[in-house]
């Protein structure tokens, strides 16, 4: 095929597998490697006693345009796998933010003024603060944090809305965290179209959701697929590049930053040096059995402090999962890791108890704590984040790479991409890609 290029893609996270079918869509011949037995990368399936677990629970909403269309390209329908609702932050007494149908400005200030346990001036100042970032097309000073940005907001506000969304979509408590790319967050989810908030709750394991079909989809169109293979080194060989031997038109290094700093440090010291520079911020999750116990919704918002460490539970028994099993999610999770496994267990049980109280049929007794030490980028103000472009015909896909979105699935897939799209105008042996089904 003219214009067909030969596309190396390293690793098999969201972004890689997003990069390698959407190069194969374009009519490029795709080998795929991947240094684990599974693809997934950070948002895969866990196996616990025969059970199907997650390494971590994650919302989709409906903003998340490009990570929908390519899961139908492989032939996942989002409607069956997906729990669509529209946004609800539901507290366990029942009390909440809750996004009525309809346009989205509109359905935010219902939104907004229907939610019980704020008084009318507190819902005024919300809806004068959000009026004035939409004002400003939602940019500010690069500086800010989301403590600084909202510091003039009532309390409630802050405690109730502020700092579980934006620790929920950046997984950088406010006092850290980048205020323009939360702004940006807010804009792209809850006022870029009707459906845009929506929550989008995973019914299946994540493996099911995206990397399992994606992989059945590019082994049955023929891509070579080389898993539990970590690459050793990429040199340039003329105009291409070489793999470990092999000879490719182009790259794409769609591994974990530090992975990807340690290929290119010989090709790209700078760009290397960037990407070996991020600091993380850990999720823990912590499964619990709590026997009969069905919540009133699928999520619900926790109270976090101190002494109480997850700001989510998750009702897997209303998302594929067995009745009881309540899944604790705790971002910005450092002072727990550091705290210990069994402390973070004895918090979150004693936070279950406390906060769902007469919820609960049976007591809830541990299953399974996962820890992903290195679960995103700390998303903080001014942060540098390595750019898509190493070198003619090597550029690098994932959520760390230079974009407006913090570490989400969307951001991994986008990247993906706009990384296959620069290579298939780019490279020398390419012609205008021809998309295909």
């Amino acid at each position: 095929m003219a214009g067909a290029l030969s596309v190396a893609v390293v690793g098999a996270g969201w972004a890689g597998l997003a990069a390698a079918v959407e190069a194969m869509r374009a009519g490029h011949a795709v080998t795929l490697y991947e240094m684990a037995e599974q693809p997934g990368g950070r948002a895969r399936e866990v196996r616990h006693d025969g059970l199907a677990l997650d390494n971590g629970q994650h919302i989709l909403i409906g903003a998340y345009t490009q990570t929908l269309r390519l899961m139908r390209a492989v032939g996942v329908d989002p409607e069956a796998v997906l729990l669509r609702t529209p946004l609800r932050l539901s507290e366990p007494d029942g009390r909440g933010l809750h996004l009525p149908p309809g346009p989205p400005t509109l359905a935010f200030a219902r939104g907004v003024w229907r939610r019980e346990g704020w008084r009318a001036g507190e819902r005024l100042a919300l809806l004068r603060a959000a009026g004035g970032w939409a004002l400003r097309g939602f940019r500010c000073d690069a500086a800010l944090t989301v403590a600084e940005l909202t510091r003039t907001l009532p309390a409630a506000i802050r405690r109730d809305l502020v700092e579980p969304l934006c620790v929920a979509a950046l997984n950088t408590p406010a006092g850290e965290a980048s205020a323009a790319v939360f702004l940006r967050v807010l804009r792209d989810a809850l006022f870029s179209g009707p459906g845009s908030a929506d929550l989008l709750l995973p019914r299946a394991s994540l493996g099911d959701l995206f990397p399992a079909p994606a992989l059945a989809w590019l082994k049955a169109r023929g891509a070579a697929l080389e898993l539990s293979t970590r690459v050793q080194a990429i040199e340039r060989a003329g105009e291409g590049w070489r793999i470990d031997g092999t000879r490719f038109d182009a790259v794409v290094l769609a591994t974990p930053p530090g992975e990807a700093a340690r290929l290119s440090a010989a090709i790209a010291p700078a760009w290397s040096a960037g990407a070996a520079a991020l600091r993380y911020e850990p999720i823990v999750t912590v499964y619990l059995d709590a026997g009969a116990t069905r919540l009133p919704e699928p999520m619900l918002a926790l109270p976090a402090g101190p002494r109480a460490p997850a700001q989510f539970v998750f009702d897997r028994g209303q998302l594929g999962g067995p009745r009881g099993l309540l899944a604790f999610v705790i971002s910005g999770a450092q002072p727990w890791v550091d705290a210990g496994r069994e402390a973070t267990l004895a918090a979150t049980l004693a936070q279950a108890r406390a906060a769902l109280g007469p919820l609960l049929r049976g007591e809830p007794r541990p299953l399974q704590s996962i820890t992903e030490k290195r679960a995103t980028f700390r998303c903080v103000p001014g942060l540098a984040r390595p750019v898509m472009q190493l070198a003619p015909g090597l550029v690098a896909a994932g959520d760390h790479v230079a974009g407006p979105y913090p570490a989400t699935l969307e951001g991994a897939v986008r990247s993906a991409v706009a990384a296959v799209a620069a290579v298939s105008t780019s490279s020398p042996a390419a012609s205008p890609a021809v998309i295909s089904g």
